[in-house]
């Protein structure tokens, strides 16, 4: 097993609805969603959003189209119109997401070496 950064085998979005966040986590290829639904969890994504999360983490699998949907509750300091945050909007939270670690067998090919043989 290799480790790999999350941002090798998917790609996220992420936005916001007043004071709630939410990232989704898309994999590049569907053969790749249970690596995502085993380890991409509450408990491993915490530590990335605790310091802006100030209520809980809820995750939604959405097996069919291979994503993963997390909603964070009160990370937006009140939101836009209330808060003094440089980032109110939550868009750019999904870069954060894509740093997070992932263990992978070691004949997975990832996706910035894909892109370099032109393969993806």
């Amino acid at each position: 097993m290799k480790i790999v950064a999350l941002r090798e085998l998917a790609h996220a979005r992420s936005g916001e609805k007043g004071n709630d966040s939410n990232v989704s986590v898309i994999a590049y290829d569907p053969a790749l969603y249970p690596v995502l639904e085993q380890q991409v969890t509450i408990e491993a994504v915490a530590p990335l959003y605790r310091p802006i999360t100030r209520g809980s983490i809820r995750r939604y699998t959405l097996p069919a189209i291979g994503a993963l949907n997390f909603v964070f509750e009160n990370a937006l300091e009140g939101g836009r119109s209330r808060t003094l945050a440089f980032e109110e909007s939550g868009k750019a939270l999904s870069s954060l997401m894509l740093t997070l670690r992932v263990r992978v067998p070691d004949d997975t090919e990832e996706r910035s070496v894909a892109v370099a043989k032109g393969k993806a």
